[in-house]
């Protein structure tokens, strides 16, 4: 699925569309540069489950956010400040994707490696000052 979001609510509903599909076990490996919007992506993502989206925050400094309330549970994990697989490893990356919940993990580039065979790839692209290209792609 290809989508070419103008802005940050187009954003959060294409995320709010992808919500819609899922029944708890996905990992969702999210890619793009910095600012390109995966937090925002993950926002959306999170409101249409039924959580509160003023609770998702980049987890850059704590790798992990747990995000309770919705549907269905959120570990909302960031690999932009890991550096290697084993750090991931280390806050139980393989026994969260193992719960009935969504993994969400940004800037999964960094630990292609550790991420399951199937999953739920999104590539952000930016396009433009707000324009983003969204691709979403299950493996």
């Amino acid at each position: 699925m290809h989508c070419l979001s103008q802005n940050v609510q187009e954003t959060e509903a294409i995320a709010s569309e992808l919500a819609a599909t899922l029944d708890g076990g996905e990992c969702i490996a999210i890619y793009g540069e910095l600012g390109a919007g995966k937090t925002q992506f993950v926002r959306g993502l999170a409101a249409a489950l039924g959580i509160n989206p003023r609770t998702v925050s980049s987890p850059t400094f704590v790798l992990l956010n747990v995000y309770h309330g919705g549907r269905l549970e959120v570990f909302h994990l960031d690999a932009y400040r890991i550096h290697g697989d084993n750090d991931l490893e280390a806050i139980g990356f393989s026994e969260l994707l193992e719960q009935h919940a969504v993994v969400v993990v940004e800037w999964a580039d960094r630990v292609a490696g550790l991420l399951p065979a199937k999953r739920l790839d999104v590539r952000i692209e930016t396009v433009g000052e707000s324009q983003r290209q969204i691709t979403i792609r299950r493996s």
